[in-house]
């Protein structure tokens, strides 16, 4: 019999760590979380808000046969370790089993491990340590914050506006895309001309007059230049300068998944969702690993251990020539630094040798990730840059080039950078000062308005302004594309009608809470409850102090925005007909209601729900022969997808089939998953 229980939070970890810890273990899964908070006590929120916000959980729909299962184990042995995430997410999970399970401080201890391997594993046992609550602490207080936003904000939001809910960082993120769409729509684009010399080896751009920056606004004074130029031009200077071209920080969830995106093509999501198995384990050959570090930070430290490693790698593969040297990120007071910086687990286990045992998209992300590191620890690339100079009847034109003379990290990163090379004629060593045009060209240009956010762009944003963690990025755009806030358009984001009225409305009453600043500031709170330093309960205190009453004046003044009229009278009462929403969809009824309940009869109208799952049709409302509604394919019977509950289009986080909703409750529709 097994003398030690180890806890892991996904199943996916189960088997490897089982193998690396042998009988003397037995390791199982909670399946995420347990328990969340209920919707019991003032506003349903949960928590008692009288008494310092304290929280009251409940088991999740579906988890009873986990913690049944979970406490069997534990009654079979001697000893439990709670080994989940290696963040204050799973330090609450860990927190929350503790209880659920009657654990005490002499049977159970914490441990942690950034990846799952048997050297990390073993290790995390040398170092096992108690739960730390103000980690605890500091993860209940942003999941207290986000539900009664969540619930109170988004109520209002129901009440008074198109849009379906509110969040702290959700709102904030939105109001950057209807901002930027703003930003967009005041731009006055200027027209502005340039003029090209082209000659046998290079090109040279008009950029001075008499060494003073030139600016040309339009065509007429285009062609005046034009005219005083001649076809000769005048060396006027050949400025060569070796300069170093830095390697690389390692990744951070951020930068990862901007440059997933950039170079692979992926979505966030994707992005996460492949890192996620890579982290968990991959089964190669002869052993089951994981390839990559916990993949939610944002620390660009590297351990000690592998940085030796990887010097003695490029050494050997490389050349001595090749070593870099362990850079120091910028230490920004929004970087929790709480683990390493995504990395391979070894960096003998090279992209090709496990290429077999991974999807296409599996290998991608490792190699980019594998090459990323490696290039972080090699030396800075080393170009020879050349600024040609030459003057026309006062007029500067310039030439550029760039020759890489020694390749360093981009030998083996050149494939993820935009490093291009130009050289130059050896114009220094022209016997002649002069050189002849074969042509000058002119353009017409127009100065261009700031490009919208892609999903990589927004995630930089985010991270550079302080809104989220690494955590949250990737849902927090999912959750503003699945309440119809915004659209990805040519993979940009633009705000919808109900986006920009939803951002609006809560600019108008929530402007000192919706905020990029104060967001930023409440993350900045949650680290110091982390770290010990404030007290989570009056964070909350004071949070609230300035939410209720600015919420109860919003749902006083907030003007109720008009249903839609569709240009036709009620044949009842003869008022005007509008669309109105419900939980099915949009319908049309009387807008005399409650006094007139007419609602148009029309077995022409669709309600389109969402995409489907199984093929390129819609899931559109559906009435059986006994007229009860339910949600199907409208590619019936090629594709016979079909839900009992209305589907909201998202997946479920644990085994990827439709979540759906019924009575406000979502859940999916094929395990015991309830959001």
């Amino acid at each position: 019999m097994a003398k030690k229980l180890v806890i892991v939070e996904s199943p996916a970890k189960v088997k490897p760590i089982g193998k690396y810890l042998g009988s003397d273990y037995l390791v199982t899964s909670s399946k995420g979380h347990i328990r969340d908070l209920s919707t019991k006590g003032k506003y349903g929120l949960g928590v008692d808000i009288e008494n310092h916000f304290e929280p009251n959980y409940i088991t999740i729909k579906g988890k009873k046969s986990v913690i049944d299962s979970l406490k069997k184990d534990v009654k079979k042995t001697d000893f439990v370790y709670l080994a989940t995430d290696p963040d204050r997410e799973g330090e609450a999970i860990s927190w929350h089993l503790y209880d659920v399970l009657g654990l005490n401080e002499n049977n159970s201890d914490r441990i942690v491990f950034n990846e799952i391997t048997k050297n990390a594993v073993i290790e995390s046992l040398k170092h096992a340590r108690k739960i730390d609550q103000n980690l605890v602490n500091s993860q209940e207080t942003r999941r207290i914050l986000d539900r009664i936003i969540g619930f109170r904000l988004s109520k209002l939001m129901q009440s008074k506006t198109s849009g379906s809910s509110a969040g702290r960082v959700q709102s904030v993120a939105l109001k950057l895309i209807v901002d930027r769409e703003r930003e967009i729509e005041a731009f006055e684009k200027q027209e502005y001309w340039t003029i090209t010399a082209h000659f046998a080896e290079m090109d040279a751009d008009l950029y001075e007059y008499n060494h003073k920056k030139l600016e040309i606004k339009d065509e007429i004074a285009c062609n005046e230049i034009l005219d005083k130029l001649s076809n000769a031009f005048q060396i006027e200077s050949v400025d060569k300068k070796e300069k170093s071209k830095a390697s690389p920080m390692p990744f951070i969830t951020s930068t990862l998944q901007q440059v997933a995106s950039s170079k692979l093509g992926m979505r966030t999501k994707k992005t996460m969702m492949i890192a996620q198995k890579l982290y968990e384990g991959i089964e190669l050959a002869d052993e089951t690993v994981g390839l990559i570090t916990y993949m939610r930070t944002d620390s660009t430290r590297l351990s000690g251990d592998f940085v030796n490693e990887t010097f003695h790698h490029i050494e050997a593969k490389y050349g001595k020539e090749y070593i870099g040297v362990v850079k120091k990120g910028k230490k920004t007071d929004n970087v929790q630094d709480a683990h390493e910086a995504i990395r391979p687990t070894s960096i003998t286990r090279d992209p090709i040798s496990v290429k077999p045992y991974l999807t296409d998209e599996e290998y991608k992300l490792y190699r980019m990730i594998y090459y990323r590191t490696l290039a972080s620890l090699m030396s800075a690339a080393k170009t020879n840059n050349t600024t040609v100079i030459l003057d026309n009847n006062n007029y500067q034109f310039k030439a550029t080039g760039q020759i890489i003379t020694f390749d360093g990290y981009l030998k083996v990163y050149a494939d993820y950078e935009d490093t291009t090379e130009k050289s130059l004629p050896p114009l220094d060593s022209y016997q002649s000062s002069v050189l002849v045009s074969n042509q000058i060209d002119k353009e017409q240009h127009f100065t261009q308005p700031p490009a919208r956010y892609t999903e990589a762009k927004l995630v930089h944003a985010m991270e550079e302004l302080g809104i989220g963690r690494p955590s949250t990025y990737s849902k927090t755009m999912e959750t503003i594309q699945a309440r119809g806030y915004a659209n990805l358009v040519d993979k940009k984001f633009v705000p919808t009608e109900i986006g920009i009225e939803v951002t609006d409305k809560l600019q108008e009453h929530f402007s000192h809470i919706i905020n990029v600043k104060y967001t930023a500031d409440m993350e900045d709170d949650l680290d110091k409850i982390a770290e010990g330093n404030q007290v989570w309960y009056e964070t909350l205190e004071k949070f609230y102090h300035d939410f209720d009453p600015a919420l109860k004046e919003a749902f006083d003044k907030m003007q109720k925005k008009e249903p839609e009229k569709v240009g036709e009278d009620c044949p009842n009462c003869g008022n005007p007909l509008v669309v109105r929403k419900g939980r099915y969809g949009s319908f049309i009824a009387c807008s005399n209601y409650p006094e007139c309940k007419y609602i148009k009869s029309d077995p022409k109208q669709v309600v389109e729900i969402c995409d489907c799952p199984n093929c390129d049709g819609k899931i559109v409302e559906k009435k059986s022969k006994k007229g009860k509604v339910f949600y199907g394919c409208n590619n019936y019977p090629t594709c016979k997808t079909a839900y009992w509950d209305q589907p909201t289009g998202e997946k479920c986080p644990e085994c990827g089939n439709m979540l759906t909703t019924k009575k406000n409750k979502i859940k999916c529709s094929s395990c015991d998953y309830e959001k």
